[in-house]
């Protein structure tokens, strides 16, 4: 899977993406259950999914900020 860069993050509403976020906390869940009990094989999955994380929350909290700056 390529990583997706911040450019087509932003272009995302704001619901995506806290669905977004939601799912791939959901998949760093699964990721880490299947490492404790030996099935995980594709351990790089983890710094992806991190990755994605990151760029998402930033994007997110952008966006808030600029809200309470604008409403100040």
């Amino acid at each position: 899977m390529a990583r997706s860069n911040t450019a087509e993050v932003r272009k995302y509403t704001d619901a995506d993406i806290q669905e977004k976020i939601d799912g791939i906390r959901r998949e760093l869940f699964d990721l880490r259950f299947q490492k404790a009990t030996s099935q995980l094989t594709n351990t790089h999955r983890f710094k992806e999914a991190r990755i994605r994380l990151a760029q998402l929350l930033t994007v997110q909290k952008e966006r808030i900020s600029s809200k309470s700056q604008t409403s100040s």
